[in-house]
């Protein structure tokens, strides 16, 4: 039986790229892979979903996740998510809807192509380093600033990635979201591009 969250993030991925949907893998899966690994990952898939496209996906999927094709399209009119469910294992995956904020097609046209599997070679497109560190930033605001896991998370990207961020692109980012201050906290905190020019 298939439990592993990235093994589980790979069927969705298949039935997406069967529906011609871009997608990409954020939450703790790809702070995990770009930070500090942590046992406990949810499965958060950000998708540039249609209304047009929703029943073909919903098919696809059904035979191994449940899918509500109601919430799905409510969630493509309001840019917002809604979760499927791996029938087999009841692992919850949210699904997001591109378009929520202003730097989300950027975000999507910056995605990284990982080899996550072989024999034969699997593939997940996820977060850059720098765009999981704005989502989790703005994540931590929404949440009132009081998450320990997501801040951890944060800083163990910037400690693990160190001057291999995009410093001009991390700030800019920060700035259309709003999180400049929390990003110039994680930076000190985490020894982030100490040297950089």
């Amino acid at each position: 039986m298939v439990t592993d969250p990235i093994a589980i993030a790979l069927r969705v991925a298949e039935a997406l790229e069967a529906c011609g949907i871009r997608y990409l893998v954020g939450g703790s899966l790809a702070s995990s892979i770009s930070g500090e690994p942590r046992s406990s990952m949810d499965i958060d898939i950000v998708v540039e979903l249609p209304t047009s496209k929703v029943p073909s996906l919903v098919a696809t999927l059904s035979a191994e996740f449940h899918a509500d094709l109601d919430r799905l399209r409510s969630a493509v009119e309001r840019k917002s998510s809604a979760n499927i469910l791996h029938k087999a294992t009841s692992t919850k995956i949210d699904l997001f809807v591109a378009g929520g904020t202003a730097i989300d097609e950027e975000q999507m046209n910056r995605r990284l192509r990982l080899r996550v599997g072989s024999n034969p070679d699997r593939y997940l497109y996820i977060y850059t380093p720098e765009d999981i560190v704005l989502q989790k930033l703005r994540w931590f605001r929404m949440g009132n600033e009081v998450s320990d896991r997501q801040w951890r998370d944060i800083l163990g990207i910037v400690r693990t990635q160190g001057q291999r961020l995009d410093e001009a692109w991390l700030r800019r980012g920060a700035t259309i979201l709003r999180v400049s201050d929390l990003l110039e906290r994680a930076l000190k905190q985490g020894g982030g591009l100490a040297g950089g020019d």
